[in-house]
């Protein structure tokens, strides 16, 4: 059921290879390396393992009818529905924070609740797209490579006018 893209899969393991995805830029837009990821602002998550991105379109998810989530494109190119934005609290989103991500072009969030799928991917839980926020939709990184802040980030951040 569903596009025929690739499917996303969750599964709780923390430290699970397959499960590395990269922050960069939404489509046509430069993201350079150590910048902060401001709240609100749209990025694309790019799979490590298949260079697909984090995508989503208005095909129904195989397992629980919601929004499908794929990976699609080839070595991190893409289109405009791979984009997706930042949704926490705060001015950026940091390390042990939870987060949300909103798609910018269907405005759903990126969730996984308990569908499973059976064989060839028996116990991996289906990630698709919601229409309203919830307990479901809220993610952590667990652990990745992390940049520390520039220089001029650190001024920016602490600096106060008298």
């Amino acid at each position: 059921a569903g596009s025929g893209q690739q499917s996303v899969t969750g599964v709780s393991a923390a430290d699970d290879g397959n499960s590395y995805w990269r922050v960069r830029g939404r489509t046509a837009a430069e993201c350079q390396r150590g910048t902060p990821v401001r709240c609100g602002q749209a990025i694309r998550l790019t799979h490590l393992g298949t260079g697909r991105n984090l995508h989503s379109h208005r095909f129904a998810s195989p397992l629980s009818g919601n929004q499908e989530v794929s990976a699609f494109g080839e070595a991190g190119e893409g289109d405009y529905l791979d984009d997706w934005t930042v949704v926490c609290s705060g001015t950026y989103w940091v390390r042990d924070a939870e987060v949300r991500f909103q798609h910018t072009s269907t405005d759903v969030f990126l969730s996984v609740t308990g569908e499973q799928y059976g064989r060839p991917i028996h116990g991996q839980k289906e990630v698709h797209g919601m229409a309203t926020s919830s307990q479901n939709n809220y993610w952590k990184v667990m652990e990745g490579i992390f940049m520390q802040p520039s220089e001029a980030f650190k001024v920016e951040q602490y600096h106060a006018e008298l």
